[in-house]
């Protein structure tokens, strides 16, 4: 694991999963279909506990444009800047059950942001950098 530092919050659009984790995939095919696939955006998943305990999930992509959101009848939602906890796993399409066990370690720690999210960042179609944010 290793600490790395967002200089700036990151504002996403997203698609709200309709169930965690079996409607992960649908959001994110959701996702996709509304924006298409570009080497200039960052792809990410959000989830975290919300309202009733139950996770909450949102397959997001980066707001690009000044009221991109918008035309897309999206939401958005920032990712927060600050030190986040990291770790990058390859070929995560091989074990996927490997994201939510990498997740699992890293909440265990006493010093994250109890209003951040798991973020899921998307670096390619086998990497997957997971982070968790440290409280300030």
């Amino acid at each position: 694991m290793e600490t790395i530092k967002l200089e700036n919050g990151i504002t996403v659009m997203y698609v709200t999963a309709e169930s965690f984790p079996n409607g992960v995939l649908a959001a994110h095919q959701k996702l996709h279909s509304l924006i298409p696939f570009s080497t200039e955006r960052k792809y990410f998943g959000l989830s975290r506990p919300e309202g009733d305990g139950g996770i909450v999930y949102k397959a997001a992509a980066e707001v690009l444009e000044s009221g991109e959101a918008e035309k897309l009848n999206l939401e958005t939602i920032v990712i927060k800047k600050g030190n986040y906890i990291s770790v990058t796993l390859h070929d995560y399409m091989k074990d996927l059950t490997a994201i939510g066990t990498t997740f699992q370690q890293m909440i265990a720690r006493p010093d994250i942001d109890p209003e951040g999210y798991c973020v899921e960042w998307y670096l390619s179609d086998k990497d997957v950098q997971c982070m968790v944010r440290l409280n300030d």
